[in-house]
């Protein structure tokens, strides 16, 4: 994680923005007492969006919950949870 004020981000903006898209960093940059913003990647943005999108609902909980078991477990398929 990086961090920096507004003024050192505008005299490098192009090197922090690299730093992020290339090595998945992810910056903060700090705008005064308690105050902020962070800068991700889109991809790093996207995968936040998608796992959101899957824990969204209970059964979408539990159906990651099972693939990563059958997955750990070495299983090549799980039961769907429409045929239990």
């Amino acid at each position: 994680m990086l961090t920096t004020t507004l003024s050192d981000f505008r005299k490098d903006i192009k090197s922090y923005l690299d730093k992020v898209t290339q090595s998945f960093e992810t910056l903060i940059i700090n705008r005064g007492k308690d105050t902020g913003v962070v800068v991700i990647s889109l991809e790093e943005y996207n995968s936040l969006k998608s796992t959101q999108h899957e824990l969204s609902s209970r059964i979408n909980q539990q159906r990651l919950d099972e693939s990563i078991e059958a997955l750990k477990a070495g299983k090549k398929s799980i039961k769907k949870l429409a045929d239990q």
